[in-house]
Parts: structure tokens; C-alpha cells; sequence
């Protein structure tokens, strides 16, 4: 089967990136001037990141909002028009389908940005629970994201209403006369945007952005290794049909007012064992891992304690180059879950020291106002 492409694959040649499968879509794993020095790009300035492969949906209608509440654990009704918020799509066994973000365009209209590896899933899943709603797949839609320090700088100058953005708040805008959505997000820890374009103006769009001396293109190596500093979850590593949101560590995702003592508890799947497991705790727990020396770690791992027990699994892991060495993830025994806990992972018969560390590694540095 032949791998998908975004508007910016030949975008993505001309830069020297180096392509590799993903979701499907031939995507740019980095470029000529390597993963750890986009990384480090990123956190000092601003770094040009292509995800046109996760889908963009528009649901609109009467109960949209309520619909909604009915497969997320969050409180869309109270949601503002163009704020924005990260929810869960659960199944009846608490587990988890895939995380999103959800915006409120208009009372009754929301945009969806779901992950490229579960979109068609997704859109099924959303399809079969529309109460009379309908809903958009903007396949002619391209997402750029520009992140760092420096974005905001850069923004101001192409866009000067989106510079005025918050932290997951959105807006409507035009850039060189194409009319885009822009948000306040991103998935780095750093400050930064997200915009919606049309494909055909989205290479336009990607060279203007490249044009300023703060702007490099960046890669899916440097956006998981930033991602993973910053202790974000990645579905297919620390969330999974098989993981609860409190095992993950999301209780934060799940809204005051859908909790059991909220004002419109539960409803959505899997709500009864997730509120049991925010009562009585999941026997396992992710926390981060600090990597003794520079030997690398890698995702399924066994985590073993003093002992040589096995008492979790690397879902995570890369090479932290803001934090100054390799850093994992993992799943572990709620126990040893206490940060300064020394434990270690196999690595080919050999055990490397890890220390259980506090996360995000590096401070987010999102823009709240």
C-alpha cells in the first residue's frame, strides 16, 4: 500500500528531509541538520513543524455539545467559542481510544484535531453516536505548527490578532489575504501555535514562516524527544485501550463537573471504572525516568527494582537534549513511583540506573497571559 503525503512533501525534499512511514503518510523524521539540534532550535527559538497528517473535523448542531459529553470526560457545555480543550475518547473499560482537541467555533459548531494513526477510527466512532448533528472531514485542510519562544514574535508580525493569544484559546484570521484558524497550542511544552490552511496555500504559507531568521523546519524525531521533556502523553505509548486516564496520570483531563460529585457526573464510556479507579488507584502509575550516564533506554523495556524484580515497562524514551541526557517514561508499580526512587531497566542482559523523576523534565512554558 502506497504511503499518503501532505501538501508539503515537496516542500520536505527540497529541505533534504530524511522520510520515513508514519501513520501511513511519508513525513519527515528530520532534516539535514539533525534531531538534536532542531530539538535545541526549538526550545531557543522557533521551529516549523508539519502534522497535516492528523485529522481535522467540523461537527455541527443542535446537542453537538452534549453529544460530545457523551464520549469525552469534559466539560464541553461550559466550553467558551474559541477556547479549546484536550479531552479522551474512552471505551467501557476505561481505557483509552485517543486523545484530541476539541475547539468551539459557534454554539453548536466544534473543530476536532484527532492523531493521523486513529483518525479513520475516530470518524467512525464519532459518526456512529451523531444525534442528528453532522459532520466534516477537512481533507483540503493543511496544519502547520510553529513552536518556541520566538513563535509569538514571528506571529505578531504575519498575524497580529493570533499574537494575542492565549494558551488553548483560538481565533479566525487571514494571512496574506488566506483565511486560516489559528490556535495557542502545540505539543513541545513551549509557547507556540497551530494553524489551519488550506492545502493549497499551505506550501505558500510554510516558506513564508521559513523566511524569518527564527524559524527552522523540524522533524518527528525533535517533536517526540521535545514532547517527552515537556511529560506529554503519545497515544500508542502512554495511553491505549489498555490504560486508564488516572494510570496515565490525566485525572486533570477529566472535568470537575463530570467527576461524581460534579454537576453532570459521568455519562461518558467507561465512566463507573474510571471514578473506581480515581477512588481506590491503579496499580501501576507512569512517571518519568532520569537515565544515569548516556546509555540510551528504549520503549518496552522492563523496569526492574533493587532486586532484580520486574516492576514496569519503558513506553517512552529518548534522548533529552534541553535536559542534557536520555529520559524515558514508564509504567511502574504505584509504589516506587516516588520521585528520587532508584530503580533500573534491562537493556540486553544489563541493568542501566534510573532515577524516578518529576515531570515535565524541562518547565513548560506555555502562554497564559
Amino acid at each position: 500500500m502506497s504511503l499518503l503525503t501532505t501538501p508539503l512533501d515537496g516542500l520536505h525534499r527540497e529541505l533534504g528531509a530524511k522520510m520515513v512511514p508514519f501513520a501511513g503518510y511519508d513525513m519527515p523524521v528530520q532534516y539535514p541538520s539533525g534531531i538534536i539540534k532542531e530539538h535545541l532550535h526549538t526550545r531557543a527559538a522557533a521551529g516549523l513543524f508539519d502534522v497535516s497528517h492528523m485529522g481535522q473535523v467540523i461537527i455541527t448542531g443542535s446537542g453537538t455539545a452534549a453529544m460530545l459529553e457523551s464520549l469525552v470526560p469534559v466539560d464541553i457545555e461550559g466550553l467558551a467559542v474559541d477556547g479549546q480543550t484536550y479531552a479522551l475518547f474512552t471505551n467501557e473499560q476505561g481505557g483509552v481510544l485517543d486523545d484530541l482537541i476539541i475547539t468551539r467555533w459557534a454554539e453548536d459548531r466544534f473543530f476536532l484535531v484527532v492523531n493521523a494513526a486513529c483518525k479513520a477510527q475516530d470518524i467512525e466512532h464519532l459518526q456512529a453516536h451523531l444525534a442528528g448533528q453532522t459532520l466534516e472531514v477537512l481533507t483540503d485542510q493543511a496544519l502547520l505548527a510553529l513552536q518556541g519562544p520566538a513563535a509569538r514574535e514571528v506571529m505578531a508580525e504575519l498575524c497580529p490578532a493570533a499574537a494575542e493569544l492565549v494558551f488553548m484559546q483560538g481565533c479566525r484570521a487571514q494571512i496574506d489575504g488566506v483565511e486560516v484558524y489559528i490556535t495557542c497550542s502545540g505539543y513541545t511544552g513551549e509557547d507556540g501555535f497551530e494553524i489551519s490552511v488550506p492545502a493549497a496555500a499551505a506550501d505558500v504559507l510554510a516558506r513564508r514562516l521559513l523566511a524569518f531568521t527564527q524559524v527552522e523546519p523540524i522533524g518527528l524525531g525533535a517533536r517526540d524527544s521535545l514532547r517527552l521533556e515537556a511529560g506529554l502523553c503519545l497515544y500508542g505509548h502512554e495511553l491505549s485501550t489498555e490504560i486508564d486516564p488516572v494510570q496515565a496520570g490525566l485525572l486533570w483531563s477529566i472535568s470537575k463537573v463530570r467527576r461524581p460529585d460534579g454537576a453532570r457526573p459521568g455519562g461518558f464510556p467507561g465512566a463507573d471504572v474510571i471514578f473506581n479507579r480515581m477512588q481506590n488507584k491503579p496499580a501501576l502509575r507512569r512517571v518519568g525516568l532520569a537515565v544515569d550516564g548516556k546509555r540510551p533506554v528504549r520503549e518496552g523495556q522492563p523496569v526492574v527494582d533493587q532486586s532484580g524484580h520486574k516492576v514496569g515497562e519503558v513506553c517512552s524514551a529518548a534522548f533529552g537534549a534541553s535536559y542534557g541526557g536520555p529520559i524515558a517514561m514508564a509504567f511502574i508499580e504505584r509504589d516506587l513511583g516516588e520521585p528520587g526512587t532508584a530503580l533500573a531497566v534491562e537493556v540486553r542482559g544489563k541493568q542501566v540506573p534510573v532515577t524516578v523523576t518529576k515531570m515535565p523534565f524541562c518547565p513548560q512554558r506555555y502562554h497564559r497571559g
